[in-house]
């Protein structure tokens, strides 16, 4: 193991992460109402090009005067290859106020994406006097955006979290899909003539929590497409949390619960955690580095795993 400590995450519950569109202000009150941790107000493809301007104002008053209570509040603005998305920095900068925690940038290909976003949030801090500095969450999306996910959770002190993007994922990687997330129909194993479904997003899921748990950075899992589909959603939102991932969007308000439920230890869970941490309390006190906890073994290892959990429940129960 290397000598150098791997950095904790931000200590905060990002169990989901609700959108909307920067054009819905109807819709914001209700989203600060909500049960999610993290609120998405979105700037970017749910917003027309000529509606740009318009969604940025409405979303800069929504910051400052809609009580989005203990929730993260995060603007996603639109894409470094746009004309839209200095403005969008400047503006949210100058006038959305401290309320507003983090700007989400899409499509990071590289450190250097993060580098040229990181260069006009801090000018435009310094010029405003703004109280507190911004963080970042970033979108892969890309070809580009996998090759290169270490160095890009490792671009900026500012970055909180990072997400995998599936549908534009898909298109840059040249994937034969139209679904966002989720199983995909030919992307199957044949055994004796039954057809058994692999995960098409296990590979690049993997990558991201290892680059963000390498670097202190929350890895979060992107949408769902067919919020019709609560199974699915859930069957995705299972795999992402076994591998290691913190939450999930959710792009429509009924997957807001599903989410919240999936990535909520069960009392059952911590109560098995808490109870390992004790038995290896125990087994400390006389001098022993491992003992049987229910026919099993535990040992140092099982600590880290079972103090992730009783981590995890103690950060939503505040």
């Amino acid at each position: 193991m290397s000598f150098r400590i791997q950095p904790a995450p931000p200590a905060r519950p990002n169990r989901c992460q609700l959108f909307g569109p920067g054009t819905r202000t109807e819709l914001f009150a209700k989203m600060a109402a909500s049960a999610a941790d993290v609120i998405n107000l979105d700037l970017e493809d749910s917003v027309a090009p000529d509606d740009k301007a318009a969604a940025r104002a409405n979303v800069i008053v929504a910051a400052r005067d809609i009580d989005w209570g203990e929730k993260v509040l995060s603007v996603r603005i639109n894409g470094l290859d746009t004309p839209f998305w200095y403005r969008d920095v400047v503006d949210l900068v100058e006038q959305a106020g401290d309320r507003l925690d983090q700007i989400m940038i899409p499509k990071v290909g590289c450190a250097a994406d993060l580098y040229a976003v990181d260069a006009l949030v801090t000018a435009a801090e310094a010029a405003s006097g703004r109280g507190r500095a911004l963080g970042f969450e970033v979108i892969i999306e890309s070809a580009a955006g996998i090759a290169h996910v270490e160095e890009i959770a490792a671009g900026s002190p500012r970055l909180k979290a990072m997400s995998l993007g599936a549908a534009d994922f898909a298109a840059s990687m040249g994937m034969s899909t139209t679904g966002i997330g989720g199983t995909q129909e030919n992307y199957y194993m044949l055994r004796e003539g039954e057809k058994y479904w692999a995960d098409p997003w296990h590979w690049a899921q993997a990558a991201i929590v290892a680059a963000c748990r390498t670097h202190g950075v929350l890895p979060v899992d992107g949408p769902f497409g067919d919020f019709s589909d609560p199974d699915g959603f859930r069957a995705q939102a299972w795999r992402s949390a076994t591998l290691g991932m913190v939450g999930k969007w959710a792009i429509h308000p009924k997957q807001v619960a599903l989410a919240n439920e999936v990535f909520t230890p069960s009392d059952e869970a911590v109560a098995e955690a808490r109870e390992i941490l004790a038995a290896m309390e125990a087994a400390k006190a006389r001098g022993e580095g491992a003992t049987v906890y229910k026919g099993r073994l535990v040992d140092i290892a099982s600590i880290k795993q079972a103090e992730v959990i009783v981590l995890q429940a103690e950060m939503i129960g505040s």
